[in-house]
C-alpha cells in the first residue's frame, strides 16, 4: 500500500500523469472509485480483495479524457481489460499509465503493453476479488438443461432495465447500443420476461470472446443478478470450441470477429 501511494505521488508530482484513477473507502466495507489531481491527497487510496470495480471502464470516457493522461490503479482483471481493448483498437500504447502491485508487495508503473502482458502472465494479484455466489459457472453447466433455463429465467426476470451492467463494464464501449435503437426496434425495451431475455443474451453473445472475467456486471447489479455465471459460461464454450481466452495478448483476434479453416464447428448442428 505504501509504495502504491508513494508511486501515484510521484507521479502527480512530476507531471507524468494529470490525474490518478484508483480506489478509496465508500460506504460500508465497499470500495469506490476515486480520482485524484493533487500529490497531497494520494493517502485516501486504498487498495484490497474489496476493490472488485474493473477502472479500466473510465479510459473511454469524455469526462476522464478531458483531464489528461491517467494513471490507473490496475488489478489484474483492469489490466486483461487493457489488453483486450488494445486488440480491438480502442486503446493505445502510452494513452495511459497503470500502477500495479506484483507479488512481493512492490509498485510497478506499466506503460507498455509488452510490459502489461508479462505482469499479467506472472500472475501477480491484488485487488479484483470476485463477489462471493452461491453457485459458480460448473455447477450451472452440470444442471439438466430444463433446470438451466429455469434457473436463468428466474434470475433474468428480476431485471429492472438500468444497464448498470453495461454501464460498468470496460468492453461495451459502443456509442449507441444495441437496445437503444428503435428504427427497426430489435430488443423490446421493457423490463419483462421476454425483454430482459433478449437483452442479456445478447449483451451475452456480444462479450464472447472479449469479457474476461472481471465480474464488475454482477457487482453493479443492483438487484443482484449473477450476470458473471452467464458471462463465464459463454467464455468456458469459446475456450472449447476455439482455446482463445481473452485478455492475454495486445495483438488477439477474438475468435467472433474472424474465420480461420482449421476452427471447430461442432456447435453447428
Amino acid at each position: 500500500m505504501a509504495t502504491m501511494i508513494e508511486t501515484a505521488k510521484e507521479l502527480l508530482q512530476l507531471g507524468t500523469v494529470a490525474v490518478v484513477v484508483g480506489y478509496e473507502k465508500g460506504s460500508g466495507t465497499r470500495r469506490r472509485a476515486l480520482f485524484l489531481r493533487a500529490a497531497d491527497q494520494v493517502d485516501r487510496l486504498v487498495l484490497d480483495e474489496r476493490c472488485a470495480q474493473n477502472l479500466a471502464v473510465y479510459l473511454s470516457k469524455a469526462e476522464v479524457k478531458e483531464l489528461g493522461r491517467p494513471a490507473i490503479v490496475a488489478t489484474v482483471a483492469t489490466l486483461r481489460s487493457i489488453l483486450q481493448l488494445a486488440s480491438e483498437k480502442q486503446f493505445v500504447e502510452g494513452q495511459a499509465v497503470f500502477i500495479a502491485i506484483g507479488q512481493s508487495g512492490d509498485a510497478r508503473v506499466l506503460s507498455k503493453l509488452s510490459e502489461i502482458e508479462e505482469f499479467v502472465r506472472s500472475g501477480s494479484s491484488v485487488g479484483g476479488e470476485k463477489s462471493d455466489l452461491e453457485v459458480g459457472p460448473t455447477e450451472i453447466q452440470a444442471l439438466p438443461r430444463a433446470q438451466r433455463w429455469e434457473f436463468w429465467q428466474d434470475e433474468l426476470s428480476k431485471c429492472i432495465r438500468c444497464y448498470a451492467c453495461r454501464a460498468s463494464c470496460p468492453l461495451c464501449y459502443c456509442k449507441e447500443c444495441l437496445v437503444e435503437c428503435n428504427r427497426p426496434q430489435w430488443i423490446p425495451v421493457g423490463a419483462h420476461r421476454e425483454g430482459n431475455l433478449y437483452w442479456h443474451v445478447s449483451r451475452a453473445m456480444h462479450l464472447a470472446g472479449r469479457c474476461i472475467g472481471c465480474g464488475s456486471c454482477s457487482e453493479a447489479c443492483p438487484v443482484g443478478i449473477p450476470l458473471y455465471l452467464l458471462n463465464a459460461q459463454v467464455a468456458e464454450s469459446v475456450s472449447t470450441q476455439f482455446g482463445h481466452v481473452a485478455g492475454l495478448k495486445a495483438d488477439a483476434t477474438y475468435p467472433l470477429s474472424a474465420f480461420r479453416p482449421e476452427d471447430r464447428e461442432s456447435f453447428i448442428k
